[in-house]
């Protein structure tokens, strides 16, 4: 064991529990994640990651097949269709469960048998960098540690966290409408717990250490079974204290200090990325001193990414990515503009207006999509997130409603996204353009399951065979834009990064290679209109040859204009 990991870990833990025996706990820490002796400390500032990242988020029962386990029948998929574009894969949680689509875990430790067994997930292991979701601000209401805290018994006694109903909650920050504080009848008389997100989704206590321990348990377990990559689900809530706003409190960025230190000392190559859904300042802070998250997920890009392609108007993308700090080496962004939740809105406070925002969410709702709202401060509700498919929310734009330009902008978005500074990370349906599903969120009566849906493999395999189908389409080019991607070593996840200012209907950004042997120029039109783009703007390097990788066209001089297409994407290289 690296000499240096035990009196890390006890200060960290002096800070969060004061009043505990941290020498006692950090060794059973230690023990508890199966570090021994002779493990090596991590090196700092290592990139776990290069330009073929590529990450593939989607639940194991997207793809269902008549009398096999959706597991199998992703890792089959997963092989046969992906294997040259994706090497990454978040797998939702897989676990059992009652509520949420799998995040309100019933047991931390075993696979939910209508999805398959951990073989199968030590399958796609095997083949693919895998990542797991860590839920570890909540768990359900009809779990056996929840049945042992009602029952005032151990394990689950302490386990969540309790307040007295008269306390006042008013500054807690919250992501739902529903009651924070829930009755529960216990032997002991009636508690009430607390619940962040839902009444089936109860907050663990993690002023009991125990419950840290219990968590460190479940990461090795993760570990042992082929899980490199740990998301935290909603860790920002994960420490209360009355009186705060119960997010991202001190004691929530020591904890994942720790998690971070124990994981590594484990295996080096293993990553934790934070999922905090929330202005882009706070977001930035889990970055920590490059000590916390490995990954951030770049929240603010989905929604501004959205604005601008509807509106036709680059400012306030511009203005995000001026903002954004370079990643240094062993910290990532994790860029991404679908997932299995909707377009959050709180990641675009300080860049839209409330107006932009207004007039985007009823964009999004001529297009066919919906809104999860929130509970503010003052007892109001304000939309939290849109949700839609993405292809649906590129149907059209706020001034002209659908158009003929659906495929092309949705494109355009992706060139942007695979082009950033990052990694990237691509929501399963959105390689296949799914479109709304309005018959699931009938069924299921949550907003969220229109982005949700479930696909019949023999259906989706005869739709991408039919080269008339849009999801054939988007399939190809995503697949062949992702494979150019991943052999440009100016697209590694930390190589250079400069915004350009061409006007408000050009995006542009310059990207150089870590060696500085390739520049890559990302221009991209974000209207529906026909651009110039004045070569001389670039300032290309006269004594290179220049060719956009996109499109195969070379330019071998380096004045004159070129005219973009409607959302047209180029990536000027002078190496290809």
């Amino acid at each position: 064991m690296a000499a240096d990991l035990s009196p890390r870990l006890r200060e960290h833990l002096r800070f969060i529990y004061p009043t505990q025996d941290v020498d006692t706990l950090a060794q059973t820490l230690i023990t508890t994640m199966g570090i021994s002796a002779g493990d090596e400390s991590p090196k700092p500032h290592q990139n776990h990651w290069d330009q073929a990242d590529v990450l593939l988020i989607t639940y194991g029962d997207t793809l269902k097949k008549d009398g096999e386990k959706p597991l199998h029948t992703l890792k089959k998929f997963m092989s046969d269709k992906l294997a040259d574009t994706i090497n990454d894969v978040h797998i939702l949680p897989f676990f059992p469960y009652t509520s949420d689509d799998g995040f309100s875990i019933t047991d931390y430790l075993a696979v939910n048998e209508a999805l398959g067994e951990w073989e199968d997930i030590e399958s796609i292991a095997r083949q693919f960098k895998l990542m797991s979701d860590l839920v570890i601000n909540h768990m359900s209401a009809r779990s056996r540690w929840f049945d042992n805290f009602k029952k005032r018994i151990d394990p689950g006694k302490d386990y969540f966290f309790e307040a007295d109903p008269s306390s006042d909650v008013s500054k807690v920050v919250r992501p739902r409408t529903s009651p924070l504080l829930v009755p529960v009848t216990t032997e002991d008389g009636e508690r009430h717990v607390w619940c962040t997100f839902s009444e089936d989704q109860v907050d663990l206590n993690f002023g009991n250490p125990q419950v840290l321990v219990e968590f460190v348990n479940i990461i090795r377990h993760y570990m042992e079974r082929g899980v490199r990559i740990f998301r935290l689900d909603a860790v920002a809530f994960l420490w209360k204290q009355m009186g705060t706003s119960c997010i991202h409190l001190d004691q929530t960025h020591e904890i994942i200090k720790i998690l971070r230190l124990l994981i590594e000392h484990r295996d080096n190559s293993a990553v934790i990325i934070t999922e905090t859904n929330v202005p882009n300042r706070e977001n930035l802070t889990y970055f920590g001193n490059a000590n916390q998250a490995h990954v951030i997920y770049n929240f603010s890009l989905p929604p501004l990414l959205l604005h601008t392609l509807l509106t036709g108007n680059c400012r306030h993308l511009k203005t995000w990515m001026m903002s954004m700090p370079p990643s240094q080496n062993g910290t990532a962004y994790l860029n991404f503009i679908a997932s299995h939740d909707g377009i959050g809105l709180r990641p675009a406070d300080g860049y839209l207006t409330p107006e932009e925002k207004f007039s985007m969410v009823i964009s999004v709702q001529r297009f066919g999509g919906q809104l999860t709202m929130r509970r503010l401060e003052d007892g109001s509700d304000s939309p939290y997130e849109m949700n839609i498919s993405l292809y649906d929310a590129l149907k059209g734009t706020t001034e002209s409603g659908p158009d003929q330009w659906q495929f092309q902008r949705f494109i355009c978005a992706h060139a942007i996204m695979l082009a950033l500074e990052g990694i990237p990370a691509f929501y399963i349906h959105s390689l296949f353009g799914t479109e709304n599903d309005q018959e699931r969120v009938t069924h299921t009566g949550r907003a969220r399951s229109i982005n949700r849906h479930q696909w019949q493999v023999e259906d989706l395999e005869k739709q991408l065979e039919n080269p008339y189908s849009h999801h054939s389409k988007v399939f190809v080019e995503l697949s062949r834009l992702i494979q150019l991607r991943r052999k440009q070593p100016a697209f590694h996840p930390n190589a250079t990064q400069f915004t350009m200012h061409l006007g408000l209907c050009l995006f542009g950004f310059w990207r150089q290679s870590m060696s500085r042997a390739q520049s890559i120029f990302s221009i991209n039109n974000v209207t529906a209109q026909p651009q110039l783009l004045s070569l001389t703007d670039l300032n290309l390097v006269s004594t290179d040859t220049w060719q956009d990788l996109i499109s195969g066209r070379q330019f071998d001089e380096h004045t004159g204009q070129i005219e973009l297409q409607p959302y047209q994407s180029l990536w000027l290289s002078n190496k290809f």
